[in-house]
């Protein structure tokens, strides 16, 4: 049985047998006919994974671990709101005529804020092979938000080859990056810092956002293990929302191919994942569905692949990630109804 196996199962028996119903209460969440989608949930709920002994895949049933990849590089690589640069289409329900989901999830990552304590030689370190030009010589796409330019000329630091800013430069000298950019910087630059966090969660937006963000936060923490040569890399994910059947696998997996992407190509090892889903729920319509899986004879972890070849983080695609040796225990469950 592999961890990930053990986590769920243990889980949907807790909500199952603990949990308390929201049945009969004012409920946001709704099915596609209109009627209000109830749920089983417990507050709290904590997974934690040593991704250095296996991957965290369930085998109750098959993950598509490519395409939550796509999803993930959706948001925190491509730093996209937009439906037409995903290749799934998990996200139809909230779109607009346009495509866009709102100021939601790529959005707030495509955003560029003051961080004071960069630095040129920061930079070069953090994004090698970058080149400083002046920024007004070129552009910024999904940058939603520039530094305010009091006068002077600003500076970018630029990929050469693809010509994607990982920041710009005030004219007070203040470099701005966005917060995927920050948490490379700080994992190369600043292993040790306390403050290595992304937020989603932006109080003046959230009435823009079509979906207010689920998993909303996570926390980067770095440690020199004894007797290891490398720095090993260790993260929190934390979800206001979670919808067991619907996402909680395909959540702890693309989370896990973060953890390993980062790890990479900030030469360090992976460490510790712990996932916390504040309302963790199994909706009434799912409850059969959860039963029947929670009932099958589990398999081994399957064996996590990625392409060593990678060494930038903005380099990397859904092909570069593989579980080999992966055995499920049954066939998948369709036609699962998504609350919205």
């Amino acid at each position: 049985m592999s961890l990930a196996d053990e986590e769920f199962i243990t889980m949907c028996k807790d909500v199952l047998s603990n949990g308390c119903t929201s049945k009969g209460q004012k409920v946001r969440a709704h099915w596609p006919d209109g009627t209000p989608a109830y749920t089983i949930a417990k507050f709290g709920v904590v997974n934690r994974f040593d991704l250095s002994k296996e991957f965290p895949a369930v085998t109750l049933r098959r993950t598509a671990v490519k395409s939550a990849t796509d999803e993930l590089l959706w948001i925190w690589q491509r730093k996209s709101n937009n439906i037409h640069d995903l290749d799934s289409h998990i996200w139809d329900e909230w779109a607009d005529e346009g495509g866009s989901i709102g100021k939601a999830y790529g959005y707030q990552f495509a955003r560029k804020h003051p961080c004071k304590d960069v630095t040129d030689e920061g930079l070069t370190k953090a994004f090698p092979g970058y080149l400083f030009e002046e920024y007004s010589a070129v552009t910024a796409p999904g940058c939603d938000t520039e530094p305010d330019n009091t006068g002077g000329a600003m500076r970018g630091c630029i990929d050469g080859g693809t010509g994607r800013i990982a920041a710009i430069q005030d004219s007070g000298g203040v470099w701005h990056l966005d917060q995927v950019d920050k948490v490379i910087y700080d994992l190369k630059v600043n292993p040790f810092s306390r403050r290595i966090i992304t937020t989603l969660w932006d109080p003046e937006e959230l009435d823009d956002m079509a979906l207010q963000p689920c998993a909303w936060n996570c926390v980067f923490m770095v440690e020199q293990r004894p007797g290891h040569d490398k720095l090993t890399l260790n993260m929190a994910l934390n979800q206001r929302s979670q919808d067991i059947l619907a996402a909680w696998a395909w959540n702890t997996c693309q989370y896990a191919v973060l953890m390993h992407m980062l790890a990479q190509v900030c030469d360090m090892e992976v460490g510790e994942m712990l996932h916390t889903d504040i309302n963790c729920h199994i909706y009434e319509r799912h409850i059969d569905a959860i039963k029947e899986l929670i009932s099958r004879q589990p398999k081994p972890a399957p064996d996590f692949r990625l392409n060593p070849d990678v060494t930038d983080f903005y380099k990397f695609t859904k092909d570069d990630v593989k579980l080999e040796n992966y055995e499920v225990s049954g066939p998948q469950i369709t036609g699962i109804e998504i609350a919205i």
